[in-house]
């Protein structure tokens, strides 16, 4: 039987905030950490992803504070870094591997460099990074995902929430279902006061802290950058500088993909994840 959202949702009390978390299997701590987009919940980014991961490790897909079911935040003072250590220190967990897509592997990348105790094995698709000079991206202004994402956090309707999702992908066809906006769209709407307290300090938020780039190559875990070619949201760039400069690093570049490969491309995602993580 398929794994349901419900069957596997907790609440974790850390000392700041109520997070919601979804938690499955045993073994080495397998954290994945969703992206910044309106109605982005652990769920919904990946849902096709935890029943094969929590075979082979302990996967905790959260909710991290200011969405989902979590607690509303403060995004001008946030720090994605202390929350995730907080929510590890509330669950007993001194090392996890970390596995981020978009704003999630952002927050995994700081921890790897500034928290390495932490992280065991670092995954990441699709990361924005302050980067200078930035040669393939959009000049002058935010790539055309980036500046939909924020139109949504005013429209979180499932037009809206269409509008988004059919950037995030490459397939269209395929990815952007009517069912998908509308779950997404409900998440997002069932909190409007995560889209307001995002709002409200756009475009610093979702990410107040950025990472300094200059630190990435000291990070020590062993690093798999995963970056879909047809990425909108954030070029394939950000992952060739990540290449360069993290030591124990190894890039994956999938054509025919967007900013989602866990959801575009799941099974080799969750092929490569597990061999990763198993093998370093």
């Amino acid at each position: 039987m398929a794994l349901r959202s419900d069957d596997i949702a907790k609440f974790v009390r850390t000392k700041d905030w109520n997070i919601r978390v979804h938690e499955a299997g045993q073994g080495h701590p397998l954290v994945l950490l969703h992206g910044g987009g309106p109605g982005a919940t652990g769920w919904s980014n990946y849902a096709p992803n935890i029943e094969a991961l929590c075979r082979h490790f302990r996967v905790i897909a959260p909710d991290m504070p200011g969405w989902g079911e979590s607690d509303p935040v403060d995004f001008a003072t946030l720090d994605h870094v202390d929350a995730a250590c907080q929510l590890l220190d509330a669950m007993g967990i001194e090392q996890a591997a970390f596995v981020g897509n978009s704003m999630g592997g952002h927050t995994s990348l700081r921890l790897a460099a500034e928290r390495p105790e932490r992280v065991s094995h670092l995954v990441t698709m699709g990361p924005p990074i302050q980067m200078k000079p930035f040669l393939f991206g959009a000049g002058g202004g935010p790539t055309e995902g980036l500046r939909i994402m924020y139109e949504t956090y005013s429209d979180a309707s499932p037009e809206g929430m269409r509008r988004l999702v059919e950037v995030m992908v490459y397939d269209k066809a395929r990815f952007a279902t009517p069912e998908l906006c509308e779950l997404r769209s409900r998440a997002a709407l069932l909190r409007p006061e995560h889209l307001a307290n995002i709002a409200a300090v756009a475009p610093r938020a979702p990410i107040p802290i950025w990472l300094d780039p200059a630190k990435v190559s000291g990070i020590t875990a062993p690093a798999l950058l995963i970056h879909g070619r047809d990425d909108r949201v954030v070029s394939f760039e950000s992952t060739l500088f990540l290449a360069a400069h993290v030591p124990n690093s190894r890039a994956h570049l999938i054509n025919r993909c967007g900013h989602w490969a866990q959801l575009e491309h799941a099974d080799e995602f969750n092929r490569l994840v597990t061999d990763f993580v198993t093998h370093n």
